[in-house]
This record gives structure tokens, sequence and C-alpha cells, in this order.
């Protein structure tokens, strides 16, 4: 089953997964969070494929030139075809600067995709800006940005007669979430993810992550249905999500607690996928057409997402969820709703 233990087992130990081919000349693509992990070696495909601007989006610039330095050495890209752009994920400031700085120095005011792969694991209770701080980067400025980057996309679409992705990296954990937080009253999601608990142990901090990786799900769902128009037709840009399953990555590693850190040592050692092949699922999801429009993406194809995603309760929270989202992205910057 999909999400399920034998699944994830069959997933990480016998499916191999394609490696990606086509070429990205002429096309200007975005990757957060690539200096490292999944992020740097999607960018480093769609680097030896011919991608004609490639931005990794970053938030350390010296990590991002280290990063920008091995792809150029390894793929042998043009040395103007990479660049290295500050983007915090922490700061909505930094996320609304990045966004306008596409605006103006894309070249031809092209982009082809957005990979929104940056996230964090948290290692204890933090908040940044107005939100505890896993919610604030995985959920709150991922989606602030996906939507400052809508109009970039939407032009790309008419001007070159093109249909842009944008994709989200989410994760097969979702189906794992408990998410007590979507029995609250209306309009108290969010209030109450930001409540510190008594104690945020090391499962409890775990399983924020999940949230958030749920989160993802849900609201991409409802981005795809609402982009449709209002007379049936077909969104101009493909919104999907994508599981890249266990890799090899620094993500746990640099925020996890020690449990996780612990649990996450032997599953590598056992189970992971190198960075290399998980980001494969990345560069395929971001490459797909509209029949991926909504799309859980797992294993370059089409998965179910949980039971819970899927189930007349899961809808109605994942309503509620976005309702609450693109109130706290109005208050941020307000019309930011509307690029959909």
């Amino acid at each position: 089953m999909s999400g399920g233990i034998l699944g994830m087992l069959k997933s990480q130990l016998i499916v191999k997964l394609p490696a990606p081919s086509q070429s990205y000349a002429g096309q200007t693509i975005i990757v957060t969070g690539s200096n490292t992990g999944l992020g740097k070696e999607a960018a480093r495909h769609f680097a030896r494929l011919g991608a004609s601007n490639l931005i990794l989006a970053v938030r350390s610039l010296e990590k991002g030139e280290a990063a920008k330095a091995d792809i150029e050495q390894s793929t042998k890209c043009s040395k103007d075809a990479v660049k290295v752009w500050k983007l915090d994920l922490s700061s909505y400031e930094s996320v609304i600067q990045f966004a306008e700085r596409v605006d103006r120095e894309v070249p031809g005011g092209r982009l082809d995709k957005a990979v929104l792969n940056a996230g964090i694991v948290p290692d204890g209770w933090n908040t940044f800006e107005d939100n505890e701080a896993v919610i604030t980067v995985n959920v709150v400025s991922t989606f602030l940005l996906a939507y400052l980057l809508l109009p970039a996309l939407k032009r790309t679409a008419s001007n070159f007669n093109i249909r842009p992705n944008l994709t989200i990296v989410a994760s097969e954990v979702h189906f794992w979430s408990k998410f007590p937080e979507r029995n609250e009253p209306e309009g108290g999601i969010f209030n109450k993810l930001n409540e510190k608990p008594d104690k945020f142990s090391q499962p409890r901090s775990f399983e924020r992550y999940q949230v958030s990786k749920l989160l993802e799900v849900l609201t991409v769902r409802q981005m795809a249905e609402r982009s449709k128009g209002k007379n049936g037709s077909d969104a101009v840009v493909t919104i999907n999500s994508v599981n890249p399953g266990l890799c090899k990555s620094e993500l746990a590693s640099r925020n996890s607690p020690l449990l996780l850190t612990i649990v996450t040592f032997f599953a590598h050692a056992l189970l992971a996928r190198t960075a290399e092949h998980g980001s494969r699922t990345l560069v395929h999801a971001a490459s797909q057409g509209p029949e991926t429009h909504g799309a859980y993406m797992s294993d370059c194809k089409i998965t179910d997402p949980s039971d819970f995603v899927l189930s007349t309760e899961g809808h109605a929270v994942g309503g509620r969820v976005y309702n609450e989202l693109m109130a706290k992205l109005e208050a941020i910057k307000p019309g930011v709703t509307q690029n959909l």
C-alpha cells in the first residue's frame, strides 16, 4: 500500500528511478535549498541538461557559491548559467525581496520552473516571524514564495507558449501525521499550532515536521482546485507536490533532536537513497504536464496521498487550512493571494 511500511520498503529498496534526460536549454529554473542534498543534486541535473539560467536560492551565500563551483566543475555547464541568490525562509521580507529580484532580473522575464525544496526539521521549540519555526519555513514562507512567483510563471506561459511548473517538495511522512489541531474551532488551526506545549519532546518535534508536510500536500491540492478558472478551464501553470523518499541528506542531521538523529542514522544505513537518486523525483515532478496538476508524486509517478488527504474530512480540513493560510499571506503581502 502506498505510504505503508511495505510500500516504503519497496520504494526504498527495489524501485530504480529514471535518470533525467530531457533538455532544459533556454529555461530559467529556481531551486530553493540548493546548496546541499536533494536541492543541490536536482540543480546539478538541470545544469547538466542545459538550463540556461539556474538560480540557487540559498540562505548562505558562501555555501551557495561552493555548490555553484561544484556543479560547474562536474557538469561543465556555461559559467554564466548558475547564479546564487539569497533566500532566507525564516524571514518574510527575505522572501519578498527574492521574488522582487526574480521580476527584475530573470532574462526576458522568463521563469519555467520553481522547485520549492528548502525546509527544516525542528530541533526544539523556536519561533520565526509570527509562527513556530517549522510552520513559518515549511508552510507559510514556502507558499508565500509560491504565490509571489506565480505572476512570473503565468507571464512565461503567455509569452512563450509553454506550461511552467511549480513543485513543492513534500514527504511521505505526511501519512503518519496525527494533526490533532484539525479539531480546533473554525479559524483556530494555526493558532493552535503556535501554542507552545509544556514539553516539546523529541517525538513531538518530529510530529511537527510531519504536520508541515501534510499541510503542504493539502494546500497544493487546494491551489490546484482553485486555479482551474471559473469556466473550468485548465490552469496555465502546473502545481504539484513530490515525495523524494528517504534520502541521505543534511536535513535531519543539521536540525534534528538527538533521538531522530540516531533513528535517522540507522534508517539511512539500511534504506536511504543517495541524494542524487532522490533528486530525480524533483526533476521529474518539475517537468510534468497538466495531468499532474494538484497531484502528489512519488517514485516518478502520480501516487495517492494519505487516506486522510483523500477523505471527505481531509478535503474539508484542507479547505480550512487553505483559508487560514491565505489570510496569513494577505497580512504579510496584501493582494498576493490574487496571483493564483
